[in-house]
Formats: C-alpha cells, sequence, structure tokens
C-alpha cells in the first residue's frame, strides 16, 4: 500500500528560488532510496484564520510563503528504511542548510484511506 510523507513549512519569499533548487537537488536522493513521487507546491491561495489554518501553524511571518509537499513510497517500510539511511548519506548533511527555518517545520506519513483519479 502507498505510503505518504510529508511537511509543511514557511519559506522566506524571497527563498523561493533557493526552496526550488534545493527540492530539484533532494528528488535524485529521494529517488534512489525508493521514492515513487513528489509534489511540492508554493502557497499562492492561503487565507490566514483566526482559529485554525496554514499561516498559523507554521508561524508564518508577512515576508514568508506557507509551503506544502510530499513524497510517495510503495509502503511505510521502504520510507522507514530509506529515512534511516538517508540519515547517514553524506548528501542529506549538505541539504541541511535549508532556506527555511527548520524549526517551525512540520512533518508526518501517511497512510491512504481513500484514492481516486490521477495525480499525474
Amino acid at each position: 500500500m502507498p505510503y505518504y510523507s510529508g511537511f509543511l513549512c514557511a519559506v522566506p519569499t524571497e527563498n523561493k528560488d533557493a526552496y526550488i533548487a534545493s527540492a530539484r537537488k533532494a528528488w535524485p536522493i529521494f529517488e534512489e532510496y525508493g521514492c515513487i513521487g513528489t509534489v511540492e507546491t508554493w502557497g499562492v491561495d492561503v487565507p490566514d484564520g483566526k482559529l485554525t489554518s496554514f499561516p498559523l501553524a507554521t508561524k508564518k511571518t508577512e515576508d514568508e510563503t506557507v509551503v506544502f509537499s510530499w513524497m510517495v513510497w510503495p509502503d511505510k517500510a521502504t520510507c522507514d528504511d530509506a529515512w534511516g539511511r538517508m540519515m547517514e548519506d553524506p548528501r542529506m548533511a549538505e541539504m541541511m542548510d535549508m532556506p527555511f527555518d527548520g524549526k517551525r517545520m512540520m512533518w508526518g506519513g501517511f497512510e491512504p484511506i481513500f484514492t481516486a483519479g490521477s495525480a499525474s
């Protein structure tokens, strides 16, 4: 069963190109470790909320944009194994200089309970 790992964060808007470059650099590494797909999104219509919202959750400032991204894995075991091995990969250590505040990043893993259509 497919497994999805995703994250949500706020990226300084001026760092959009650096964020895209970082995602493009990471993808071949993730693919090498078994990831079968990825989606990187840049917030366009992400309204502020009073009680809950993406901007509130990420503590987004006026000069930041919300990013929502996910990776598709064949299964949870592949994902878990990949993350364990990638943390030992020196190429990943080079990527730790993120173009955003990683302390405000949220991430998690998800199993699908319903799917329809095609993402391609």
